[in-house]
């Protein structure tokens, strides 16, 4: 490996030249510019263990996801292929139920192709012509056996090349063997562009380890500043500075290494001296602060005993209002399901309490041995001092432990009497229970029976109107087929005598229905009610369907036996019925004479519809 990278060294430094390197497959040359110096590249979360030249694994800083390349497609959307049209061939895409081209396993820092398959009659020109669509091409070197190798300037060219393989490719229109070819385009191992993927990974893992450094330098706590040497003037100085509060901490940390060094001696004991006595009288500063934050911590300590008071005495207060809800009075009216909740609210609420009230005594419980600890100390001269706000104090927190005591009292009363309603609930005999359930059941049953009663009336009521309406139109049916029957009869014997033959007969009554109809559509249109179900919607859409495929029409008999099939409850009275109460979408006509005489209905909805 390292004489392969001087080899390209001693090339690279010549300019420019042709390098020959060897695949598991072939022997062949590849074209080598002089690199040029790149910017530095720092990619984020690298790892140092990724360079070649510092014994750790390699990376490909080119692969997808680095920020160098674009993310390849993805693999669950299917790649359509189309025909690519060239100026010198044309490319004809593969047939997409055949497996994709196999590939072999890319090489570090790829950036040549392999090129198989080519036309025998291709030129260097056409190659060039059909790959310079992937990107700028470097070197191209063409065998005399087919295949080519192409170099690309960058390594995202090489997944646009892999993207031709399996293409067939024609020369011009040309139907000869030697002007047609499939591609096959495959990763190619090349020294050159190893050996800049290492030159990549080496600058990588140096800019890696720099950043590491200047990260560690940003981190790293700054050391302490260096102690000055002891003089006359420096040790005046840090006088000034032990009586000054902010530059105390700094000060006789100077002072204690100077003490360490041994700078102590007769010349120097006074100024020691001094400064020691400066240490002490800031010991003085330091009890004096401590007493001011321990007044701010009983300040806080009343502050915070003040609001758990209050607290605990909305919590008791919270506590009441159940227990008043668990007595009798408000109990029965709630529901099961919030006596459960009022219950656990309440428990929830007790236990809180009971926590507020223990943290609360405990504090008084500390100050009463603080106050104990004061009364028995050592010092015979203290004596116990008794201000009037000490005892307004005692008096106040007497008064909180009455009232929370009586709180308590309450509480534990109203679980007395809590305890004997459920004793006595308890005690309540199981026929009472059933007896309840029974009414309960017996209401729900009443309450449905007077619903099922309702629909019943309302069913009654639409059968009634619907029979009114039948047999409206079955007296005004009769009515027309005697007068048709007249009309019939007439225009016989007005054949008869004049002499005219079938067709004008057929005419005539072919005019008294269309009549006829029109009178029925007048008539129906003012009693005609809507669709009562989704059933008749059903049906009208069914018979629709079946007269429009019938433009002569059908009679009822072949209408109702086409319908028998999908329903075999249906009657033929019931389709009539409903054919007669659209009469803007069926229309009847009586075709024939005499014995021949039939009566056909029709699909007109779509008559009424007018085209501009």
């Amino acid at each position: 490996m390292g004489n392969c990278r001087n080899s390209a060294k001693k090339q690279m430094e010549v300019g420019r030249g042709w390098v020959r390197f060897l695949t598991p497959r072939i022997s062949c040359w590849t074209f080598v510019t002089k690199l040029e110096k790149t910017d530095s590249i720092c990619v984020p979360g690298f790892d140092p263990s990724l360079s070649m030249m510092t014994g750790i694994t390699p990376i490909n800083p080119m692969i997808p996801g680095m920020g160098l390349v674009p993310p390849p497609p993805p693999t669950d959307v299917p790649v359509v292929k189309e025909i690519i049209h060239c100026k010198s061939c044309t490319l004809f895409p593969p047939n997409p139920n055949l497996p994709p081209p196999s590939t072999r396993e890319r090489p570090p820092g790829c950036k040549t192709v392999f090129v198989g398959g080519l036309p025998e009659n291709a030129t260097e020109e056409i190659i060039q012509e059909v790959f310079e669509q992937c990107g700028d091409i470097t070197a191209i070197r063409k065998s005399k056996k087919n295949f080519c190798h192409i170099r690309f300037a960058e390594e995202f060219m090489v997944d646009k090349a892999i993207y031709l393989s399996g293409y067939r490719m024609r020369l011009g229109s040309s139907t000869d063997k030697k002007d047609s070819g499939r591609l096959h385009v495959d990763f190619a191992q090349a020294r050159d562009d190893f050996y800049e993927w290492e030159c990549k990974q080496r600058m990588l893992a140096r800019e890696e380890r720099h950043r590491r450094k200047m990260e560690e330098d940003r981190l790293r706590p700054p050391s302490p500043p260096a102690i000055m040497h002891y003089s006359e003037h420096e040790a005046a100085l840090l006088a000034e500075k032990l009586k000054d509060d902010s530059k105390f901490s700094e000060a006789i940390t100077v002072l204690l290494t100077w003490i360490e060094r041994g700078e102590v001696n007769r010349r120097s004991a006074n100024q020691f001296y001094s400064m020691v006595q400066s240490a002490n009288s800031h010991v003085r500063r330091l009890m004096n602060e401590k007493a001011a934050h321990e007044q701010e911590m009983e300040q806080a300590k009343e502050s915070f005993k003040n609001a758990l008071t209050g607290i605990l005495t909305q919590f008791e207060q919270i506590v009441a209002v159940f227990n008043a809800s668990t007595r009798q009075k408000a109990w029965d009216h709630f529901s099961k399901a919030q006596r459960k909740n009022i219950d656990i609210w309440r428990k929830h609420s007790e236990e809180l309490r009971n926590a507020h009230s223990e943290q609360l005594m405990g504090i008084r419980r500390e100050e009463e041995m603080e106050m104990s600890d004061d009364d028995s100390g050592d010092n015979p001269s203290k004596k116990l001092r008794v201000d009037d706000s000490a005892l307004a104090a005692q008096a106040y927190a007497l008064k909180e432990e009455n009232d929370s005591l009586r709180w308590q009292l309450d509480a534990y009363r109203n679980e007395v009497e809590l305890l004997k309603q459920e004793k006595g609930q308890l005690f309540r005999t199981e026929e009472s229970l059933t007896k309840d359930q029974q009414l309960q059941f017996l209401q729900q049953t009443m309450q449905g029976m007077q619903q099922q009663l309702l629909s019943i009336q309302e069913e009654l009521n639409n059968k009634k109107s619907e029979l009114e309406q039948a047999k409206e139109e079955q007296t005004h049916t009769q009515a027309m087929l005697k007068v048709l029957q007249e009309q019939l009869k007439s225009a016989k014997e007005l054949a008869e005598i004049n002499g005219h033959d079938e067709s004008q007969a057929n005419e005539i009554n072919v005019l008294t229905v269309a009549l006829v109809n029109q009178d029925r559509e007048k008539n129906s249109e003012k009693r005609s009610p809507g669709l009562k179900s989704e059933k008749e919607a059903l049906l009208i859409g069914i018979i629709s369907t079946f007269l429009h495929v019938h433009p002569f029409g059908a009679n009822i008999e072949y209408l109702w036996s086409y319908m028998q099939q999908l329903d075999s409850r249906i009657s033929a009275n019931e389709i009539e019925m409903l054919l007669m109460r659209l009469p803007r979408m069926f229309k009847q006509e009586f075709t024939g004479v005499g014995a021949t005489l039939e009566k056909r209905w029709k699909f007109c909805a779509f008559e009424g519809i007018k085209t501009v």
